[in-house]
């Protein structure tokens, strides 16, 4: 089914330019359609879905609970996205509303924070069990160290590997894994995969969305990412969009012609 889509898929991005990694999934037949998806880009912000599993790993093992609270302090708030740049050093923020801001917002304090308790190795582990293999995990966001070990590396093919231990309960556990892909659904920033889909909701009040989407983004100077699971009637769909030398505006078109791609071939 997929397979339909590579003369399409290929025109696209032979038009759009840059370098791009691809990995679409059918998680129902495990149908896979890729291109570049082992090429090595820069992680940008999708590295915060691993991060978020290892918060819940750690939870699950009973280091912490997720609703006990960290404190803001002054050195952690970064710039970029998220609230917490903004807020009072001080106040205190349960594990869980980290998390969650993390994911939706891209806030990058908060993701320090979570590196901060759960430690590289946690989040190393987290990536090597779900089959994230070519990846790699150094360093805080926003934060460039003057001795760099490496950079956060990640490809299309490992990240939709993790979405599929995610999206089928094969880490942590089943319980963990819908909290996270329920968070990812709540997602803020839709400017890409489903900028061109129908508005999801039904005409009557309660019917079941059109479609829904458990997503992360990525931006960073000429490097644009899109990540996540589109849930369309009964079926799944893996999808991961990792670009680079590409302006960011046009590789939102690209993403956003992709989504809905996918959309009308599930949706015929």
């Amino acid at each position: 089914m997929l397979a339909s889509l590579e003369n399409a898929l290929s025109t696209l991005l032979e038009k759009s330019g840059g370098q791009w990694g691809i990995y679409l999934e059918d998680l129902q037949t495990n149908e896979i359609w890729g291109k570049g998806h082992d090429d090595r880009f820069y992680a940008a912000s999708v590295i915060k879905v691993p991060i978020m599993a290892a918060v819940f790993a750690e939870a699950y093992a009973g280091k912490f609970a997720l609703e006990d609270k960290l404190t803001l302090r002054q050195e952690d708030q970064v710039g970029g996205a998220g609230i917490l740049q903004h807020m009072t050093p001080g106040t205190k923020w349960s594990i869980y509303d980290l998390t969650t801001l993390m994911i939706i917002q891209s806030d990058n304090t908060a993701t320090n924070m979570l590196i901060d308790l759960v430690g590289a190795e946690a989040i190393r582990s987290v990536m090597n069990k779900t089959g994230m293999v070519n990846s790699q995990f150094h360093n805080k966001l926003m934060i460039v160290p003057a001795e760099l070990e490496g950079y956060n590396e990640v490809t299309a093919a490992d990240l939709g590997s993790h979405l599929r231990h995610l999206a089928t309960g094969k880490i942590i556990s089943y319980n963990s894994c819908l909290h996270m892909i329920n968070i990812m659904k709540r997602q803020q920033h839709r400017d890409r995969i489903p900028y061109h889909l129908p508005d999801p909701d039904g005409d009557v009040i309660g019917m079941l969305p059109k479609w829904e989407l458990a997503n992360k983004t990525g931006t960073v100077t000429r490097t644009t990412h899109d990540i996540g699971v589109m849930y369309i009637g009964n079926r799944a769909v893996t999808i991961c969009l990792l670009s680079k030398n590409i302006e960011t505006v046009a590789a939102n078109d690209v993403m956003a012609q992709i989504g809905r791609m996918v959309y009308d071939l599930y949706t015929k």
